[in-house]
């Protein structure tokens, strides 16, 4: 499963990797969600979707929380607007990757080129797993 709209840090883009994975895994844990599908699945099988928990768009919390950059790859684009807004917000804010004192200065996708690491978001089946 991937999360449509977003770009999440790399697991070995330290310390954001390792921040939005646990902040992910604290909001969902064991709750119900409902998942909203965006379009086919990647070319490794994995199924984009925006998720919802108790009305809130957990994509846009992870954006808003500075965890993760928007990402305007997604299929439909319907939440493209409100996603970009919650970054643009954390960015103001300073929150997250965007914090002045510890910014996140490559994207996840310059950092896996850098690295060499792939495609892997959040363990070896993709974001939040």
């Amino acid at each position: 499963m991937r999360l449509a709209g977003i770009e999440a840090p790399d697991i070995q883009q330290q310390p954001w990797g390792h921040a939005a994975k646990q902040q992910l895994e604290a909001t969902v844990n064991s709750k119900t969600v409902t998942l909203e599908l965006d379009g086919q699945p990647d070319k490794f099988g994995r199924q984009w979707a925006y998720v919802w928990q108790n009305g809130k768009l957990l994509n846009e919390q992870l954006l808003k929380e500075g965890y993760v950059l928007w990402d305007g790859r997604s299929r439909d684009r319907k939440y493209d607007e409100r996603l970009e807004k919650a970054q643009a917000w954390a960015r103001i804010m300073g929150r997250g990757v965007w914090d002045v004192k510890q910014p996140m200065r490559q994207t996840p996708t310059e950092f896996r080129q850098m690295a060499g690491v792939g495609s892997r978001e959040w363990g070896q089946g993709g974001q939040g797993e």
